[in-house]
């Protein structure tokens, strides 16, 4: 059986190739046929680092019942800018009493996630070695991004909660365990 868009040299015809282009052309921006306008094209805010955390600002995050990490949010440093990035200090306490502190960023229009900077016990932030945006898995190891994402910052099928929605939803969560 031969292909419905082949000739004879096994390449689109000139005819159809042209109208193919100028159909994707027309779409320009569009991340989808069916969006009504263009979407312009997203540029990230400039980093600013909040000051480190303190013990009374920090809002417990359920992880799961095996987890021997405790995870913390700073509640005064959680900000949602106009880049649509939900920006947030992570405290994660181990059961030995080891602390990471991290400065974490999480997109729901893509489900990344960004670390932006790492808590020293002084009270200074270090820039990490990968700035890259990371895909959020929902896995044992990564598993407090996930539950932001899909239980507080981006709730699927819902419309985008606004900053103090979070902190309230994340206050609520944590007084009922």
């Amino acid at each position: 059986m031969r292909p419905i868009f082949s000739s004879s040299s096994g390449r689109l015809p000139s005819v159809l190739a042209l109208a193919l282009l100028s159909s994707l052309a027309a779409c320009g921006g569009r991340t989808s046929l069916y969006e009504a306008e263009v979407k312009p094209d997203w540029k990230e805010r400039e980093l600013a680092l909040p000051a480190h955390p303190v013990a009374a600002d920090l809002i417990p995050v359920y992880v799961s019942p095996a987890a021997t990490t405790s995870f913390f949010i700073d509640g005064k440093s959680l900000s949602l800018a106009d880049d649509g990035i939900v920006r947030y200090t992570l405290v994660a306490r181990a059961a030995g009493g080891a602390e990471n502190v991290s400065r974490e960023g999480i997109r729901c229009e893509t489900a990344e996630r960004k670390l932006y900077a790492i808590g020293r016990a002084n009270g200074d932030w270090t820039l990490p070695r990968n700035t890259d945006w990371q895909r959020i898995v929902d896995n044992a190891f990564n598993r407090q991004h996930a539950v932001l994402a899909k239980e507080f910052f981006c709730p699927p099928g819902s419309i985008l909660p606004g900053r103090d929605e979070i902190v309230q939803s994340l206050r609520k969560a944590a007084a009922l365990r």
